[in-house]
């Protein structure tokens, strides 16, 4: 068996998506894989202290990475007419000077920063942090993510900006939001078999939840940020798509986009 430890986001995508390798039923090809869930900042700042073999990372730190994982073709969360929210107390009468993000690693930062490089005052919280902050007047504005998308409207708070419309006009592109990384050791010498066997337990996985969605809800439900199941499948199909299956050519165009628009030319790799 090979040892893999891998991390995945408590995000429903994900959680949708690996049900089936959590529960245990679907084969690992022969790879024995160890899970840790987490905040997808925390997985970032894991995968960049190399304690992860394979992990969800926002793809603002997969460019950081390029040197050492690539993506896999399987598990990319892609946006289309969704993305990063920025949002404010109603009553703003002013450009946002303090703003408050989910971490300097994620794609959502990455976004403010392409999008309006003129905000400097930035500080990072956690992302479930941040809408409690605003409602306490504690900052300007904060960039929302994860289902903070859906509720902010019943925490009080107002839209400032869809950044992932912002982007999408911009670039003619979806957001590029987050994706599955693995070593690119894994793809290399005696160990070169491991990312095609993890792609196809991925796809499995992937096809199990899709064939029977409801089957998948206790688990998105443990580990889910917000309970309510409607808030929970909204998640599940925005952010679950063709390209979580495979990147495919759009899936391709748009992490080069960002890496065009990030000024990091080296681009990405795609592991199958």
């Amino acid at each position: 068996m090979t040892a893999l430890r891998v991390g995945l986001s408590t995000c429903p995508n994900d959680t949708f998506l690996f049900h089936g390798l959590l529960a245990g039923l679907v084969d690992t090809r022969g790879l024995d894989l160890a899970f840790e869930l987490a905040d997808v900042q925390e997985l970032n700042q894991a995968l960049l202290a190399g304690r992860l073999d394979v992990g969800k990372a926002s793809f603002a730190t997969a460019l950081q990475l390029a040197d050492r994982y690539g993506v896999l073709s399987v598990g990319s969360a892609l946006g289309f007419g969704v993305g990063p929210v920025l949002l404010a107390r109603p009553g703003l009468e002013r450009l946002p000077t303090r703003v408050l993000c989910p971490g300097a690693g994620t794609t959502a930062t990455l976004l403010l920063a392409c999008l309006h490089p003129e905000w400097t005052n930035v500080e990072h919280v956690r992302f479930d942090e941040i809408m409690p902050a605003l409602q306490r007047g504690e900052a300007d504005a904060g960039v929302c993510i994860h289902e903070g998308r859906f509720t902010y409207r019943d925490a009080g708070l107002v839209l400032l900006e869809d950044l992932g419309a912002s982007w999408e006009r911009r670039t003619g592109a979806p957001v590029p939001l987050g994706g599955l990384l693995a070593g690119l050791h894994l793809s290399r010498g005696q160990q070169g078999d491991v990312v095609p066997r993890l792609v196809a337990a991925l796809q499995d996985s992937l096809a199990l939840a899709r064939a029977d969605p409801p089957a998948t809800l206790p688990t998105m439900r443990a580990w889910a940020q917000e309970l309510d199941d409607d808030v929970i499948w909204q998640h599940v199909e925005l952010y679950v798509n063709d390209q979580t299956t495979e990147l495919g050519e759009l899936g391709e165009r748009c992490l080069a986009e960002l890496a065009r628009q990030a000024g990091a030319p080296g681009g990405l790799r795609i592991l199958r």
